[in-house]
């Protein structure tokens, strides 16, 4: 086929029939199409993986008093998952070990949710999950009193602090925004805080007006983690940092209100009393054994060091008005145990539960 001028008709020079698409346009229709399905099957595995992945199945244990609840990460133990035993130890186990003593047998119970983070308190749990997946996914699950989800919240980045005041009403959480350790000035934190009462969420607690050393405070490095509440559900405690210091920080929800009162205090934790703080207290720079644990006592001001001297990185949680419970590295630096020491400097530490973090007991 020729043109009025006997040259061959474009359709035809260009390899395609009368009216039809070139045979570029049809290749280049067919490189897209395999683009679009191989999108579409990829987002399908991925969707489809995460509706595979099973759910949490029911706890095989609820909140109970005078429980010592935990997440368990002693490995073929339920690993990942919390755990409880009896509060109080057993005749052989309570005296003070050694760092390398075997532990008396804990007699743990196994079966709990699966949380990076577990705090639980007034009929309320909290659990910081972390799920696999590109990117991976975090939330902040509410737990009842029988360890059922009440509510999930979508978070980003690296779980790191869980809180629940005493009443169950507030939750709290902190997530490494980026960095995974306070050793370094490298990181940054996102603050939370639930009211479960009404479903407020405080998406960032950097929106709260700050006031340092009696004036108005502003700048962008501000950082918060670490919350604990006091028993009035509205007073709370907690670590800020900026400009390279950190602070503890009084604050009020209703007056929406925070103000510094101490420099070089990290994660307080208030006692079941309201009267002391027990704390992690930078006495060394770097990163290596940076922290000594510490309590403070809130009508004088005074504070005063624990009986245990291992670098305590964590937020430690009161058994009682006397004993304080914490976490350190397992034998090797595999997992962790949780030790406990007396909060008024006496005493020794002693191994509480190995292959344990997150301590909580339930009153």
């Amino acid at each position: 086929m020729t043109d009025r001028a006997g040259a061959p008709a474009e359709g035809t020079a260009r390899g395609r029939g009368p009216g039809g698409p070139s045979l570029r346009a049809r290749v280049l229709a067919i490189a897209v199409a395999t683009a679009v399905l191989a999108t579409v099957a990829v987002v399908y595995t991925v969707s489809a993986a995460r509706r595979a992945e099973p759910a949490d199945p029911p706890s095989a244990f609820g909140l109970d008093r005078g429980q010592l609840y935990f997440r368990s990460t002693r490995e073929g133990d339920g690993a990942g998952r919390v755990a409880r035993v009896a509060a109080a130890p057993s005749a052989d186990g309570a005296a003070a070990m050694g760092a390398e003593a075997d532990p008396a047998p804990d007699r743990r119970t196994t079966g709990g949710p699966a949380c990076e983070r577990f705090y639980a308190a007034g009929g309320t749990a909290l659990c910081l999950q972390r799920r696999p997946g590109i990117p991976p996914a975090a939330y902040a699950v509410v737990l009842d009193g029988r360890l059922r989800e009440k509510r999930r919240i979508a978070l980003t980045g690296i779980p790191n602090r869980a809180r629940v005041s005493a009443s169950g009403r507030m939750l709290s959480w902190t997530m490494f925004a980026t960095g995974d350790s306070y050793a370094t000035t490298s990181f940054s934190t996102r603050t939370s805080i639930l009211d479960t009462r009404t479903g407020y969420l405080i998406k960032n607690m950097e929106d709260i007006p700050l006031t340092l050393d009696g004036r108005r405070y502003h700048s962008p490095d501000v950082n918060y983690w670490g919350v604990t509440f006091a028993r009035d559900d509205n007073r709370f405690y907690a670590t800020v940092s900026t400009k390279g210091r950190t602070y503890l920080v009084e604050g009020d929800l209703r007056r929406w209100a925070a103000r510094t009162l101490r420099e070089n205090l990290e994660c307080p934790s208030l006692s079941p009393d309201n009267t002391r703080l027990a704390f992690k207290k930078r006495v060394r720079e770097g990163a290596r054994d940076p922290w000594r644990l510490y309590v403070l006592d809130l009508r004088t001001m005074r504070e005063h060091p624990v009986a245990e001297q291992r670098s305590v990185d964590d937020q430690a949680a009161w058994l009682d008005d006397r004993t304080l419970a914490y976490a350190l590295p397992g034998n090797g630096g595999k997992g962790s145990d949780i030790w406990t020491v007396p909060a008024d400097g006496s005493g020794a530490p002693a191994l509480r539960v190995a292959g344990g973090s997150s301590p909580a007991v339930v009153r």
